[in-house]
């Protein structure tokens, strides 16, 4: 719908045309039947009802973005824009969609005319989940550092790109950072802004040097170990807001303790004009229980042949490679271990595109051929048995995600030889094609058999029931997939079932993120915030890559994944604690309520 908005502004004035060509003219035209295309007429029919919306006591944005946002959400963007003027820290509790509120801002500035060069920053896991929600949910387009179009700009596409998205991590570095503190920005987006918390850090210093119009900081945790945290984040959004540093520490900060407020009143009065809190008790947010199953499959030899051999090549490869060759790399070798854990189905075509890499060198070619050749030469799956035994015990609809279509593709054929009636949804599909694939699901079929893109932003509620029969490596993707079912409508306890293949990297992580967090007893959220209080500020399958690669044996990974579980256990402590420290400070104090 971004796209409309130029459409509206000359349709508006098209509108203004006509009513200047007089009542006889109007009459001429009526008389001829020279009748004004249907779609045109309703672009500049809304055209007019825009014109005469004035202020932001009603916003444009909730009626033309991809799904229906809560109303506690739309209130929020109203506050920022009608109160703080565009320039916010939005601190909702984990869940209640902070990423939305930010979205329905940008939307809402945009289609009034009021922002045009737009950039977002995140950690670097959150870039791609940014711009797929940007995009999906609002029809905002962003250019990421790593696409290809910016790339081949170098540098000067920091001022050709008009929205960009970026890691921190990239942008706040040599050549980056000066060519975006050389661009005027009309709206800066920061995420999980908590990581601002020091003056002294590159990036709050950076952030603090951009020419900026409007900023929003997004984070559910502003105050994580004292409240001059939360004084470096209010100066970044409003210079002066709390005075200085010392006449804040001062006025509301209890001697002797850094983490308690004094004079509560005048601070909440203050923090009135920057920032907003929902919390899940005040917004009624109510999520029915959910259980998770690990169902353990035993590999099929042929198949524990062909993992073993490709994970012998990634141990091998990998410490000898880099990041951005165009032969072999650390980014396809990651891929094809991942693809290994979803099926040997996935993982062929791989490989047999790079056995014809150019770039690789001969040997590897041929050892990637034969590599290929194994994998081709496995015809059954002992997931896909697991699977289909799954859906023959429960008449229940069901989600069945893989990460990968050549997999999706293999399932497919093997519920049709079940006799199982199922749907298929991947990204590659028509609008309306999904739209369809999603109605016949609810009203026909058993099973919707889905990539990753699967129902963002539809209501699949009437399902209460998925199955992993992969499991990505990014913890955030698996919340991903959970948050389709489990979420805000949902009636029923929701079901999960990951399929695990025994001695797998796949195995290591759901045994990681399941003993030793409980991550399916989470909220939707929470396990990016206990991510981001890892020492390690690596995306996690990077961690995972460089523990799968170094370990010798079984035995030394377990060791590894042990290690790794006891630094999540303690960052799900250290988060823990900051929720508790952010109740104490804020409470219920700062909800959108005008």
């Amino acid at each position: 719908m971004a796209s409309f908005a130029p459409n509206l502004v000359a349709a508006s004035q098209g509108y203004e045309l006509i009513l200047a060509d007089g009542a006889s003219k109007i009459l001429d035209r009526l008389a001829r039947g020279d009748f004004e295309d249907h779609s045109l007429f309703h672009l500049r029919y809304r055209a007019a009802q825009l014109s005469l919306v004035q202020g932001f006591d009603q916003l444009l944005s909730p009626g033309v973005v991809f799904f229906e946002p809560f109303p506690y959400q739309v209130e929020t963007a109203q506050v920022v824009l009608r109160r703080f003027r565009g320039r916010a820290l939005l601190c909702d509790e984990v869940g209640l969609g902070k990423t939305i509120e930010a979205g329905l801002v940008l939307k809402e500035y945009l289609l009034r005319g009021l922002v045009r060069k737009v950039l977002v920053l995140t950690p670097p896991g959150l870039v791609a989940q940014w711009q797929e929600e940007m995009d999906s949910k609002f029809g905002i387009p962003l250019v990421t550092h790593e696409d290809p179009v910016f790339e081949k700009r170098g540098v000067q596409a920091w001022a050709h790109f008009d929205r960009v998205i970026a890691s921190w991590h990239t942008a706040r570095t040599g050549e980056n950072a000066s060519a975006i503190l050389g661009q005027r920005y009309d709206m800066v987006i920061v995420d999980e802004a908590h990581h601002l918390k020091s003056r002294s850090t590159t990036t709050w210093q950076f952030i603090n040097q951009l020419d900026k119009k409007f900023i929003l900081l997004l984070t559910a945790t502003p105050v994580q170990n004292n409240l001059e945290e939360l004084f470096n984040l209010i100066t970044l959004l409003k210079p002066g807001q709390l005075k200085t540093s010392r006449s804040f520490k001062k006025d509301f900060v209890t001697r002797g303790s850094p983490r308690l407020p004094k004079n509560r009143a005048l601070l909440r009065e203050l923090l009135f004009d920057v920032m907003v809190r929902n919390t899940r008790s005040q917004v009624g947010l109510s999520l029915p229980r959910r259980r998770a199953t690990t169902v353990k499959v035993a590999l099929s030899a042929p198949e524990r042949e062909v993992y073993e051999a490709v994970s012998d090549f990634v141990r091998r490869e990998h410490p000898k490679v880099g990041h951005g060759q165009r032969g072999l790399n650390r980014f396809i070798l990651q891929t094809l271990q991942m693809e290994m854990g979803s099926s040997t189905f996935a993982v062929a075509p791989t490989l047999e595109t790079m056995s014809a890499n150019l770039y690789n060198s001969p040997e590897h070619r041929q050892e990637l051929a034969r590599l290929a050749a194994m994998a081709r030469s496995v015809k059954d799956s002992a997931k896909t048995r697991a699977l289909l035994k799954l859906l023959r015990a429960s008449r229940e609809k069901a989600l069945v995600f893989t990460k990968y279509l050549a997999t999706l593709n293999h399932l497919s054929g093997a519920l049709d030889r079940e006799g199982i009636h199922y749907v298929v949804y991947h990204g590659s599909l028509s609008a309306a094609a999904k739209d369809e694939a999603i109605a016949r699901f609810e009203k026909e079929r058993q099973v919707l058999l889905c990539t990753e893109a699967a129902g963002e932003g539809r209501n699949l509620q009437f399902c209460n029931t998925m199955v992993n029969y992969d499991l990505p490596w990014n913890p955030m993707r698996i919340e991903q997939r959970v948050g389709r079912i489990h979420r805000i409508g949902q009636p029923r306890e929701v079901y999960i079932f990951n399929l695990s293949a025994e001695g797998t990297v796949e195995d290591y992580i759901l045994w990681l993120l399941d003993s030793k967090i409980n991550m399916f007893e989470l909220v939707i959220g929470e396990i990016d915030m206990i991510l981001g209080h890892l020492a390690d500020e690596r995306d996690f399958p990077e961690i995972i890559t460089d523990l799968w690669v170094r370990a010798g044996s079984p035995e030394e990974m377990h060791q590894e994944i042990e290690r790794l579980g006891e630094e999540m256990v303690q960052a799900k402590a250290a988060y823990r604690h900051t929720e508790e420290l952010d109740e104490l400070v804020f409470g219920q104090d700062y909800r959108t309520t005008d």
